[in-house]
């Protein structure tokens, strides 16, 4: 009886003690983190660390899974407070806890499933890409990013909602509960919307503008500036060394040499022609476009066999491997015209000069045409455009364009099209049936081909003409591939069926995580070897410019010489 009565006076004791405890323990828990939002979280983490279209570098694989860890979070406690709201029944006290509990096992259990296999992912994808492998050193950055930005974007959530809530309770003192929650929140979200796009957003792109201005003054004073007449920023030149911009300069000055082509293709090689005009050359685009002009006809530009209007990237750079290799394909026999719109770097361009690019490349293009138009027939140059990336945008521009009626083009090459452009878009949705969305056939390919690294303009063998326009695009290629309609449905190149042959077979679509990760690879979408990602070869380049162009006597013994060449062999 005695050790009854001790044993039941210890466990009331105990109750009388723990069970506070425990009860204080789950609501500070409820308050400080939803028990909703930790188990998506852990999930979010978990599918956060499967393979995407390219390998990750430690930092970015921490904001990739930063950012999916936040989102995760967010969305389970959102979904938590709007069922409690609700008044919906649910699981209460140690049993909501022990749920939780499990649940986020669980998803933890998978993050470390995951994670022990990242590294081994990684390189799996490094070995298709070429790339050296890594190893499980990357994981304290990966973690460390990963914490730091997830609480960063939690405290901004959370103060985001303090301030919903101070401001519905202020309106709430003087106005209706559902008046003042809805006046409130409102209030709140224009607030931060009109921060977001007003302020942060322009005050983003005048910053980096301000910033990346002054860098276009680099080389101005190099001893390295191009003597020849053919081309612009000499001395018989209209166009001024120190108005052409950095990779203006760059432009005019590279590219094969007489000897050099000669070396490749025999006898009777001209110097390539290479004209263009910078921001600082001329105040407005249509006096960039005359001052082109100008230039194409006094070097002989329209005396040429190949013309190209190209539209430059971001800070108003042209692709070498691009540029030479159509002068190599024609043995010099060419003319290239270039125009600067812009002193952001191609990335930031894309989000902010989409319209400048488009309204660029169309005055440019208008120009030359028009005085293009007025030549003999059988004496005028062919026309081509060519345009890389954001370029490519205002390769549509052109091509969308009703005055082109007038006079058609003999053609158009489009490098890496980024996933705001719309023509692209409209063919790859109404491709042929049967034909993948990485490597689409588009009305069997009597205008309009699609390109990849090794090739496929010979997939379709029907006509191909008069007017040849290609794409030339990597099916890893995240600037091409990416949509906001990843958060919430499966991309069709993601099928097994679709999936290009640089696309890893581990990667998967998982709602927002997919979207997360395609974004954040299009940082490093350069920085891969060629031939991947946003990185296009030259061999890929010149098969491109032979398909569009057709030049006369071609032979593979011809591409293997030009590519030697090219690669320096």
């Amino acid at each position: 009886m005695t050790v009854a009565f001790v044993e039941s006076a210890t466990a009331r004791v105990r109750a009388s003690t723990w069970l506070p405890v425990l009860g204080r323990a789950e609501r500070v828990f409820d308050r400080a983190l939803s028990g909703v939002g930790l188990t998506c979280a852990t999930w979010a983490f978990a599918a956060s660390l499967v393979p995407s279209l390219l390998p990750r570098a430690a930092w970015q694989q921490g904001v990739v899974s930063g950012v999916t860890v936040a989102v995760g979070y967010g969305f389970g406690a959102s979904a938590q407070a709007v069922w409690d709201y609700l008044g919906i029944p649910g699981l209460r006290g140690r049993v909501r806890t022990g749920a939780t509990a499990v649940l986020v096992g669980l998803g933890l259990l998978g993050a470390v499933l995951n994670a022990w296999r990242l590294v081994g992912w990684q390189n799996e994808l490094r070995r298709t890409f070429g790339m050296e492998p890594t190893s499980a050193t990357i994981w304290p950055v990966v973690v460390l990013v990963t914490v730091l930005l997830a609480t960063a974007l939690l405290l901004i959530g959370r103060s985001i909602r303090q301030l919903a809530r101070a401001s519905v309770g202020w309106f709430g003192r003087r106005l209706p509960p559902r008046l003042s929650r809805v006046i409130g929140v409102g209030l709140v979200v224009a607030l931060f919307w009109g921060l977001w796009t007003g302020v942060i957003v322009r005050g983003f792109f005048a910053g980096a503008n301000a910033v990346f201005a002054p860098q276009d003054t680099i080389g101005t004073h190099g001893s390295v500036r191009p003597s020849v007449p053919e081309r612009s920023g000499t001395a018989e030149s209209l166009t001024r060394w120190e108005d052409l911009g950095r990779y203006g300069r760059v432009f005019v000055r590279g590219g094969p040499s007489v000897a050099n082509l000669e070396a490749v293709n025999g006898v009777g090689a001209k110097v390539p022609i290479r004209v263009y005009a910078g921001l600082q050359s001329a105040q407005t685009p249509q006096g960039r476009a005359d001052l082109v002009l100008a230039e194409l006809k006094r070097t002989g530009a329209f005396e040429r066999r190949v013309l190209v209007v190209a539209t430059t990237t971001g800070m108003g750079y042209l692709d070498r491997r691009a540029t030479n290799t159509i002068e190599y394909a024609w043995n010099g026999d060419t003319a290239i015209a270039g125009v600067q719109y812009s002193y952001l770097p191609s990335w930031i361009s894309l989000l902010a000069d989409q319209e400048e690019v488009v309204e660029t490349s169309r005055v440019v293009f208008e120009t030359v045409r028009d005085h293009w138009a007025t030549l003999p027939e059988a004496e005028r140059p062919a026309l081509y455009l060519y345009g890389l990336s954001l370029g490519s945008k205002g390769v549509e521009g052109v091509l969308s364009s009703v005055n082109i009626l007038g006079a058609s083009i003999d053609g158009a090459l489009m490098v890496g099209p980024p996933f705001v452009n719309e023509l692209h878009d409209r063919l790859t949705l109404e491709r042929d049936e049967g034909s993948p969305a990485a490597l689409p056939v588009y009305e069997q390919g009597r205008t309009v081909r699609f390109l990849d690294e090794h090739g496929g303009a010979e997939r379709t063998p029907g006509p191909w003409g008069p007017t040849r326009v290609a794409y030339l695009q990597h099916a890893s290629d995240p600037v091409t591939f990416f949509s906001s309609d990843l958060a919430f449905e499966r991309p069709e190149w993601l099928s097994d069926s679709e999936r290009g042959p640089d696309v890893s077979e581990r990667m998967g679509w998982f709602p927002v995580v997919t979207m997360w990760q395609v974004l954040l690879d299009m940082p490093g979408a350069d920085s891969v070897p060629d031939g991947f990602g946003h990185k296009y070869s030259s061999e890929a380049h010149l098969r491109a410019w032979v398909a569009v162009t057709d030049p006369p006597n071609w032979s593979a013994e011809r591409e293997r010489r030009i590519l030697d060449a090219l690669e320096g062999r």
